[in-house]
């Protein structure tokens, strides 16, 4: 049952985010928030932290590890498979649909349309990240809920980036290294 339940919930998933692995993100804040207690806002974060830094697309990274917390190795694997599966299908009837009325206006505008539907997602997941790295809400005192620890290697990475342009490689091991440091 778990199985049926992992392939339902990241089929619906995959079949409503565009926009790549991150778009996935506000769906998986959602399933946390009605999960029971099996997945939480905090385990999302460290999980994306890992499904970026691994190789491979983030979304099957972030789907497998979740269907494994949740069912084990069957469990990734039917998560990730419930998650690709939409894709698949969507790819291979586009593609038909697309050859047969790629001059259509109608399915131009229709691009045209998911591209904001997209960057919103993709807005959604950034912030619903950033908020999820740097604030603490159960905090007992005002001034503990924000992170700072967290805020001081974002803000420093940020200008880091910015100001020099380097391999994000470089970045994410300086940002592992900083977490280990301030034992984070």
């Amino acid at each position: 049952m778990k199985l049926l339940y992992l392939l339902g919930t990241f089929f619906k998933i995959g079949l409503l985010s565009f926009g790549g692995g991150l778009a996935t993100i506000p769906f998986f804040f959602d399933l946390a928030d009605n999960s029971g207690g099996w997945l939480t806002r905090e385990l999302i974060g460290n999980m994306l932290a890992v499904a970026q830094s691994a190789p491979g697309a983030v979304g099957p990274n972030l789907v497998s590890y979740t269907g494994f917390r949740y069912a084990g190795i069957p469990g990734g694997y039917v998560a990730a498979l419930g998650l690709t599966i939409p894709a698949i299908i969507m790819i291979i009837l586009i593609a038909k649909a697309l050859q047969a009325f790629k001059e259509s206006t109608l399915v131009k505008g229709l691009l045209s349309g998911l591209r904001p539907a997209a960057t919103g997602l993709l807005s959604a997941a950034g912030f619903g990240v950033i908020i999820l790295s740097l604030w603490n809400s159960a905090a007992p005192v005002w001034y503990a809920y924000l992170k700072w620890k967290e805020t001081l290697i974002f803000i420093v990475l940020f200008f880091l980036i910015y100001k020099f342009k380097k391999h994000p490689i470089i970045y994410i091991i300086a940002a592992g290294i900083s977490g280990i440091i301030l034992k984070l």
